[in-house]
């Protein structure tokens, strides 16, 4: 038995992954060639979110689509980056909003899933992306965001299941794997957890964020050792000294009567 270990401990665990394939050029999409104007304002928004200045992002993309209220894409844009700033609410707004006036949409119904999962609304999560899968059955990224939703509401066999049906449309995804192990984890199978981090671990397209999961599992498991050589693979000595620490009160814990 796990002590100590939740949901709310490895909520920034799980992985949410992008999902969406709108053209987020309207001036293309029409054929025109795009101003100068918006031109830079979409190069800056594009640079913010890759600095991670997500507020900055999701003011340069909302200018643009005060320009292209019809457009989808820079919908979802401002959405997603408004989420990443921490401000699920006005996100949650966005894309109901553009929603409510134009109807469903596979990648904007599955951003507002993880807007009101973000918010905590763990229900209209729930309802809102298996309507998500419902229009798009085929993107396992919408089915993993689903199985997310699942685990923060204790739903762990329901949660596994969507992360099998996932799998089996990408199969051996570290991301899809990540979300699985954890929950098998947090439904105290931590043997079980740690064989799939493991697996997760092992691809190719694996991120540092999969080994650190990896490595807090191990450390539930009693292995500090383990935990630390993937520490030490992607974290800085101070990082890897305050991992330290904090692997060991979680090794003991796990081991409390």
């Amino acid at each position: 038995m796990i002590r100590g270990f939740s949901v709310a401990m490895l909520g920034a665990a799980l992985t949410l992954t992008a999902c969406a394939s709108f053209d987020a050029s309207p001036s293309a999409k029409q054929g025109k060639t795009p101003d100068v104007i918006e031109t830079a304002t979409r190069n800056a928004a594009q640079a913010a979110e890759a600095a991670y200045d997500y507020q900055t992002a999701a003011a340069s993309w909302n200018a643009l689509y005060q320009r292209h209220p019809d457009d989808p894409a820079l919908a979802l844009a401002v959405a997603r980056n408004l989420r990443y700033a921490g401000q699920s609410q006005p996100a949650i707004a966005v894309a109901g909003g553009f929603l409510q006036q134009h109807g469903p949409s596979a990648g904007l119904l599955a951003e507002l899933g993880k807007d009101y999962l973000a918010a905590d609304r763990l229900p209209l999560a729930e309802r809102t992306l298996r309507r998500a899968t419902e229009a798009a059955p085929k993107d396992w990224q919408i089915l993993s965001a689903l199985g997310v939703s699942l685990d923060y509401q204790a739903k762990y066999a329901d949660a596994q299941a969507i992360y099998a049906r996932a799998l089996e449309l990408s199969p051996d995804n570290p991301a899809i794997l990540n979300n699985l192990g954890l929950s098998q984890a947090e439904a105290g199978q931590l043997a079980a957890g740690q064989a799939t981090l493991q697996k997760a671990a092992d691809q190719p397209g694996a991120t540092a964020q999969v080994r650190q999961n990896l490595a807090l599992l191990k450390a539930l498991g009693g292995d500090i050792g383990d935990a630390e050589r993937l520490s030490r693979q992607d974290l800085s000595p101070e990082a890897v000294r305050a991992n330290s620490a904090y692997y060991r009160l979680l090794a003991g814990a796990a081991r409390v009567p």
